[in-house]
Formats: structure tokens, C-alpha cells, sequence
């Protein structure tokens, strides 16, 4: 005899068999006068009491719970999440996940790039649609908000066309992105092919991808592991990644260019003292900033800011390098 009262079958379970197949692809969508870049594009799962620290990007990153629960702390403000919410968390808001710890929480996940690329030929009406979304996006309040609109089935939609490969699919995926997108503001505001869709150079893709979230985040104790994870990558094949690129840059490498950057930067055209710029770009002590300076540029970081300054002052339009 059927129980009538058994729980019904989790309908994204699919998605787990090829986690990455939508990422394989290279998905832009014109939309207007904007370009969408797609960077992530999955279905994932959280342990119970799994923990995502605080971490922010210069993208946005669009999330949804079909199943499980937890909470999310976007900013200062911690809120429950449970099946059925979504919430946004665009570029530079700090968020921190968490699995519940009894329950795992599954999460769908969006991960896109969205820049201005005028468009002589779009369509007058979807330019200015696309402008008035762009603009409610980025007015999104920080908070979750029940699915109303079922943005989440886009997901699987976009997952099975990529999957089936038939007539149209490259075109069904992009449009179920633009569909996330709009169902996401909505939310808040009341025959095979012949051809293989473009496939992503995945090891420029992921190095592109991790440094991007080494910028956004190089300020805090960033590990290889952190990185990895965001990749869904173990330690060692991010390393050997960024050893393919470039074997003189390995990740410790490029962490430590983009902190020096920053650091040069602070000291060209501010006045903090030297130990106030470690602290804020990364480096544990002023002591071991001045030696990897030293080594690096050759002098130090006071010599730097003297020889710097003195010229801007004498080219002020001289700002950069």
C-alpha cells in the first residue's frame, strides 16, 4: 500500500550527477545595453553545520534554498533561511552561510558578471527594461524573500537543456538566466543541434575566477583552501593551476602581488603609518611587510613613499604608474 504521507522525490537531484556542466559552458546574454556573464551555475550541498565565512565579490551572486535550512548574515544582520527563500548578495556586500546543525541545506546557485556593453542594435524596449531591472537589482534590500515566482525551476530547466543538447539549448539556457534574474526582482518588487556551444577554457576560467575572489578578499587571512573551496577544487589542483599559468607565480605569489598593489598604492598618495597599511592590506606584522617590500621592490616602504610623493608633487598629474 502507497504511503500517502511519504515525502514527495527532491526534484533537483539530477543536478548533483554533472555539478559542473553548466559551468562548462561559456554563457554571455546581451540584454540591452549590458553583457551577462555567467561565472557560477550550480547545485550544491552544505553539511550540517557547515560554515562559508565572511567573504564579499565584485559580482553578483544570486542564491536560493530548495532544500534544508540555516541562516545567512548579510552585513550585520543575520536571518534564518529555510526551503523556499532566495536572497542576493551583489557587489561588496560582505555574507557569511551557514548550514543548520542538525540539517544539511542544499543551495542553488547564480554567479554572474553584469557590465555595461553598448548595444547599437538592441531593442529600444528591452534597453530601457533592461536599464529600469538594473536598477531595482542594485536597490535589492538585504534580506531573503520567498520564491513567489519559482525562479528556482530555472535551474533545472537550464541544467536539462544542457544536458539534452537539443535544438535551441544554448538559447533556452540564457534566457532561463535572464528569467532567475527577473524572477529574483520580482520577488522583492511587488531536433539535436549540430553545433556544441562555445566550451570554457576551464584553466583560464578558474585562474580568472580566483583571482578575481583573491582581489575581492586578499585583506583577510586568505588561504590556498579557501580559494579552492570556492571552486569547488581540492588544494593541490588550484595549485597546479596557477602553476600551468605561470610557473613563476604560484599562489602565494600572486596573493602577494596583489596585497603589494594595494600597499604601494596607500603609500603613493596617503599618510598611514607603515603599520596601520599592513593591518589593512593583509599582512601580518609591519615587520614582515617591510621585508617582503625590501625584497621585492628593492628599498622600503618609507623610501617608496618619499620618492613617490616627491614626485607627484612635482607632476601631479603623474598619479599612477
Amino acid at each position: 500500500m502507497t504511503n500517502r504521507f511519504a515525502r514527495s522525490p527532491f526534484p533537483y537531484e539530477v543536478m548533483f550527477e554533472k555539478w559542473d556542466l553548466l559551468e562548462r559552458l561559456d554563457i554571455a546574454v546581451a540584454w540591452g545595453h549590458y553583457e551577462i556573464r555567467v561565472l557560477r551555475f550550480h547545485l550544491t550541498s552544505f553539511e550540517p553545520g557547515r560554515i562559508i565565512n565572511f567573504h564579499n565579490h565584485s559580482t553578483y551572486e544570486f542564491h536560493f534554498i530548495p532544500r534544508g535550512a540555516g541562516r545567512v548574515i548579510l552585513g550585520d544582520q543575520p536571518f534564518p533561511l529555510s526551503e523556499g527563500l532566495l536572497y542576493l548578495t551583489g557587489p561588496g556586500v560582505m555574507h557569511y552561510q551557514e548550514a543548520d546543525p542538525q540539517r544539511a541545506m542544499d543551495e542553488l546557485c547564480l554567479h554572474v558578471d553584469i557590465v555595461p556593453r553598448h548595444n547599437p542594435a538592441a531593442d529600444p524596449w528591452e534597453a530601457a527594461e533592461a536599464e529600469e531591472c538594473m536598477q531595482k537589482l542594485n536597490a535589492l534590500p538585504l534580506r531573503p524573500a520567498q520564491d513567489v515566482h519559482e525562479a528556482m525551476p530555472c535551474f533545472l530547466e537550464a541544467y536539462q537543456a544542457g544536458e539534452s543538447k537539443k535544438i535551441g539549448y544554448y538559447t533556452d539556457i540564457k534566457r532561463q538566466v535572464v528569467g532567475i534574474l527577473l524572477k529574483t526582482i520580482q520577488a522583492y518588487d511587488a531536433g539535436d543541434m549540430s553545433t556544441e556551444a562555445p566550451n570554457r577554457d576551464m584553466l583560464a576560467y578558474r585562474y580568472e575566477y580566483a583571482v578575481r575572489y583573491m582581489e575581492a578578499n586578499y585583506t583577510a587571512g586568505l588561504r590556498l583552501e579557501d580559494v579552492a573551496e570556492k571552486l569547488d577544487l581540492s588544494s593541490r589542483q588550484l595549485q597546479r593551476i596557477f602553476r600551468d599559468v605561470d610557473p613563476d607565480r604560484p599562489f602565494s605569489r600572486v596573493l602577494e602581488d596583489i596585497r603589494l598593489r594595494a600597499v604601494c598604492d596607500r603609500l603613493r598618495t596617503g599618510s598611514l603609518s607603515i603599520e596601520r597599511i599592513a593591518e589593512l592590506e593583509g599582512f601580518s606584522t609591519a615587520a614582515y611587510l617591510h621585508t617582503v617590500f625590501r625584497k621585492r621592490m628593492g628599498i622600503s616602504p618609507s623610501v617608496y613613499r618619499r620618492t613617490k610623493q616627491s614626485e607627484l608633487r612635482r607632476d601631479p598629474a603623474e598619479i599612477s604608474e
